[in-house]
C-alpha cells in the first residue's frame, strides 16, 4: 500500500494525536490484562484453593483462544474494519477483567469456572489485536512504520512489566480485585475512544501468497522454525507464570518481591528488545539469536540458586534478556526463507507461541506434584537446548548473501 510523504513526527490520520494516544493505549492495556493472571497467581491459589495442576490448567482456555482469534482476526479486519476488531478486543480484555474480579465474590468451585472464562476472553482478545496492533502504527507514522510497530510493542512489554507492581500495590492493600476493576473500566474507556476519534483509514492487504511460490507447510524448514518457537515458548511460560509461585512457596519471599521479579522478567524483555536493534546494526542476527538461548539454559539453572529478593529478582531479569529478541529474531529468519508468504508465516509461529505457553504452564503444574520446582527449572533447560540444535540445524542450511542481509531487521512479534 502507497502511502504519501509525511514528516516523521505526525501522524496520519486527520484526528492527530488522540488517534496515537487511542492505538498505544490499548497496546499498554494488552500487555496489563494478559499480566494480571500471573501477578495474582498467588491470591488466587490461596483463595480458590487451586493446586499446582489447576493454576497450569487456566492458561489451557487462553491459549486456545488467543489462536482462535488470531485466524479469525484477518477475516474480520476485512469484513468489519480495524477500527471494529479494535473496539472487539478491547472488549474481550475488559471481559476478561470482569470475570476474573469475580472470582472473589463466590465460591472457590465457581470460581475457578469464572478464572477459565476469564483467561478465555484474555486470550481472545490478545487473537484479536494482532492486526490492529500491527497495522495502526504504520498507518499514523508511515515515514517511521518499523519504529512505530517496535514502540507499539514495547508499550505491551511495559503493561507486562508494570502490571505486576500495580497488582502488587492493591494485594497490599487486601483488595486485589480492584486491580482488575479499574484495568476492565479503562479498557472500556479506551474501547468507547476507538468509536469516537477518528483512526486511519485502512485498505487491508490481500494474501500475499503467489503463484509458484514455496509453501511453508510443506517444507521441514518451517516445522523446525515452527518447533523452535514452541520451545522457546515452553521457556518463556516457565519463566513468567510460574515467577511469583516459586519464589513465594519455595523461596519464602514475599508477595512483592515476588512480583517485583516478575516485573524485571517483563521490564528485561522489553529493555533486551531495544538493546538488540542497536546490536544488530554491529553483530549478525543469527549470532545474537543462539546467544539468547544459552542465555536462556544459564537461567534456568541460576533461578533455582535464587536465596534473597536481589538474587530473585536478579534471576528473572537474566531470564527476561534472554527471552527479549528471540521470537522477533525467529520470525525475521523464518520471514527470509519464505518471502513469499510473510502473512501466513507470521500467524502460524505467533500460533506456535501461545500453543507452547498454554502447554508448558500446563505440564509445569502437573509435574510440579512430582519434582520440587527447582528440579523442574533445571530440567526446564532442556527446552533452550533442544531448540539451539535444531537452530544450529537451521543455519547451516542457510542460502547465503540474501538472508545474511535480511537478518538485519528485526520484525516485531
Amino acid at each position: 500500500m502507497t502511502m504519501p510523504s509525511q514528516s516523521a513526527a505526525a501522524p496520519r490520520s486527520a484526528a492527530g494525536w488522540p488517534a496515537v494516544l487511542v492505538v498505544y493505549a490499548a497496546a499498554l492495556l494488552l500487555g496489563m490484562t494478559l499480566v494480571s493472571f500471573p501477578a495474582t497467581s498467588a491470591v488466587l491459589k490461596e483463595a480458590l484453593a487451586l493446586s499446582d495442576a489447576d493454576y497450569g490448567v487456566i492458561f489451557l482456555p487462553q491459549v486456545a483462544l488467543a489462536i482462535i482469534g488470531a485466524v479469525a482476526g484477518g477475516t474480520l479486519a476485512h469484513r468489519l474494519g480495524l477500527a471494529a476488531l479494535l473496539t472487539l478486543a478491547l472488549a474481550a480484555n475488559a471481559a476478561s477483567q470482569v470475570f476474573l474480579a469475580a472470582t472473589d465474590f463466590v465460591s472457590p468451585a465457581s470460581g475457578f469456572v469464572l478464572l477459565n472464562v476469564a483467561t478465555a476472553c484474555s486470550g481472545l482478545g490478545f487473537g484479536l489485536m494482532g492486526a490492529p496492533a500491527n497495522v495502526y502504527p504504520r498507518l499514523l507514522f508511515p515515514a517511521r512504520g518499523e519504529t512505530a510497530i517496535v514502540v507499539a510493542h514495547t508499550l505491551i512489554g511495559l503493561g507486562l512489566a508494570v502490571g505486576p507492581l500495580i497488582a502488587g500495590v492493591f494485594v497490599g492493600l487486601g483488595a486485589w480485585y480492584a486491580f482488575a476493576v479499574v484495568l476492565a473500566a479503562v479498557c472500556v474507556l479506551n474501547a468507547l475512544a476507538v468509536l469516537i476519534v477518528r483512526l486511519p483509514q485502512a485498505e487491508m492487504p490481500e494474501s500475499d501468497g503467489k503463484e509458484g511460490a514455496v509453501r511453508p507447510a510443506t517444507t521441514l524448514r518451517f516445522w523446525l522454525f515452527a518447533t523452535i518457537a514452541v520451545l522457546y515458548a515452553l521457556a518463556e511460560g516457565t519463566f513468567s507464570n510460574w515467577a511469583v509461585i516459586f519464589l513465594r512457596d519455595s523461596k519464602g519471599l514475599s508477595d512483592i518481591i515476588a512480583g517485583y521479579a516478575l516485573s524485571a522478567f517483563w521490564g528485561a524483555l522489553v529493555a533486551g528488545r531495544l538493546l538488540v536493534s542497536v546490536l544488530i546494526v554491529r553483530v549478525p542476527a543469527r549470532v545474537i539469536w543462539l546467544a539468547l538461548l544459552v542465555l536462556m539454559i544459564a537461567a534456568c539453572w541460576l533461578i533455582p540458586l535464587t536465596d534473597s529478593a536481589v538474587t530473585g529478582i536478579g534471576a528473572f531479569a537474566l531470564a527476561g534478556l534472554a527471552c527479549s529478541a528471540f521470537l522477533p529474531l525467529t520470525i525475521s529468519l523464518a520471514i527470509d526463507r519464505f518471502p513469499d508468504s510473510v502473512a501466513w508465516v507470521s500467524s502460524m509461529l505467533i500460533a506456535a507461541l501461545m500453543t507452547g505457553i498454554g502447554i508448558g504452564s500446563w505440564v509445569f503444574g502437573l509435574l510440579q506434584a512430582m519434582f520440587p520446582l527447582e528440579a523442574l527449572y533445571r530440567l526446564s533447560s532442556l527446552y533452550p537446548l533442544m531448540a539451539l540444535l535444531l537452530a544450529a540445524l537451521v543455519l547451516s542450511t542457510s542460502r547465503g548473501g540474501k538472508e545474511k542481509r535480511a537478518e538485519a531487521r528485526i520484525h516485531p512479534a
